[in-house]
């Protein structure tokens, strides 16, 4: 009897391989929130050699995805705008998913700050609403009408920053120096449409985006888009610089063996 905890065959890691590579293009609704916060704020959150871009900007995603054989998945992300030396993204603080595949991947492989939460987002005639909830806490809220089409734009590239890192295995700092990771995503788009609405953001201890208020919401779009992305290692980063932030990255940071 073969164990299935045993070693795969050649033959089954070469059609493992394959099968990655051939990954058809997956497409979400997404609706997505960009609004002003207080500069001082998003100074706070970024760890060096990350800085703070031109613009105070936030910007607040919440997705549904249909996945093959009938799955859904709920997709996320709070991310600041963010500037490391010449090349400008985002810095994303919380990435809420619904299935553990999903958190697990991004998190080992690139670093993604994923955490497990339930996501809704539902549309009705033209009202659109979606939802991000943690530890029973609604903490991000999208909500408004579509009232207009917008064009669709060209393919496009987006860049994201993330910390790779991994507590050591005897509670002092980390196993390695963190590497700072740019991830570039390349996106498509075939459908738009404007959004008069509101953010709502609400108090909660593990993810504290309330901390990041509107100032002056800039736009709120409800669009189905399809993405793919890839990652690299630009630099390894001094453990002193990313400590202070690990807590970003856990609800306790004595997960961390931070304390």
């Amino acid at each position: 009897m073969r164990i299935r905890y045993g070693p795969r065959t050649p033959e089954e890691l070469e059609a493992a391989r394959k099968a990655k590579a051939q990954i058809p293009g997956i497409w979400s609704v997404g609706l997505i929130a960009v609004w002003e916060t207080d500069p001082d704020a998003v100074a706070q959150v970024l760890p060096p050699p990350l800085e703070p871009a031109d613009r105070p900007l936030v910007r607040a995603t919440i997705s549904r995805v249909d996945l093959p054989g009938g799955h859904e998945l709920g997709a996320g992300s709070i991310a600041v705008r963010a500037r490391h030396g010449s090349e400008e993204g985002d810095y994303p603080l919380v990435m809420p998913m619904s299935t553990e595949r999903a958190l697990i991947g991004g998190r080992e492989v690139y670093g993604e700050p994923k955490k497990l939460a339930d996501l809704r987002l539902d549309r009705h005639g033209d009202a659109v609403i979606g939802t991000v909830t943690r530890h029973g806490i609604t903490f991000a809220e999208i909500r408004g009408t579509v009232t207009g089409d917008l064009p669709v734009p060209e393919p496009r590239g987006k860049l994201d920053f993330y910390f790779k890192f991994l507590p050591a295995p005897d509670g002092d700092g980390f196993d390695a120096d963190p590497a700072l990771v740019h991830c570039l995503r390349e996106e498509r788009t075939r459908a738009l449409h404007r959004v008069e609405g509101e953010v709502v953001l609400r108090e909660s201890e593990y993810d504290p985006v309330a901390d990041l208020p509107v100032r002056r919401l800039v736009e709120i779009t409800l669009g189905e888009r399809a993405t793919t992305q890839s990652g690299r290692i630009v630099r390894r980063v001094p453990a002193d610089w990313l400590r202070p932030y690990v807590h970003q990255r856990y609800d306790d940071p004595m997960q961390a063996l931070d304390a």
